[in-house]
């Protein structure tokens, strides 16, 4: 069992990036789609710690292990104005129901608090119980309303415009 004392939640830093891409994979397997991770350390250390950095992070530490991380960034909302979205948030899996995942979880609420965004959002997959319930005892509302659309990479590269 974790000692709680033991455990930290904090920014995430560039040293951490081998082993959030670890996480990352780690998740994409459990969602079943593990081939589909196409980010690299690179354009993870870029993305996050550059010049124009893209994302936030939070990682929970436990004696120099990274067991999880909240990865977000702003989004913009029409109608409601700066938005913040929770793009991952992810628990080794020997590390979960010890309130990590809350741990992060509210430390992102905290960075919406702070800069006054109007909404937290975030996406989890229909089959995915653990997480909804997780959820929802946060008091999330889940809205099935909507429907996700995408075009990938390699989809973009082949798009005509019509201009």
């Amino acid at each position: 069992m974790l000692n709680s004392n033991k455990l930290t939640i904090r920014k995430g830093l560039p040293a951490d990036i081998p082993q959030v891409l670890a996480l990352i994979r780690e998740l994409a397997e459990y969602e079943r789609a593990a081939g589909e991770v196409e980010v690299s350390e690179q354009e993870l250390l870029e993305d996050g710690f550059g010049h124009d950095s893209a994302y936030g992070l939070f990682v929970a530490e436990a004696e120099k292990d990274i067991v999880g991380i909240a990865l977000y960034y702003e989004k913009y909302s029409t109608w409601k104005g700066r938005c913040l979205f929770l793009e991952d948030l992810v628990v080794r899996e020997s590390f979960r129901s010890m309130g990590i995942g809350s741990r992060l979880f509210d430390k992102v609420v905290e960075v919406a608090k702070e800069k006054n965004y109007r909404r937290l959002e975030w996406q989890v997959l229909e089959w995915n119980e653990p997480a909804i319930a997780f959820y929802r005892k946060k008091g999330a509302i889940l809205d099935p309303e909507w429907i996700n659309g995408k075009l990938t990479y390699s989809q973009l590269q082949l798009f005509e415009t019509g201009v």
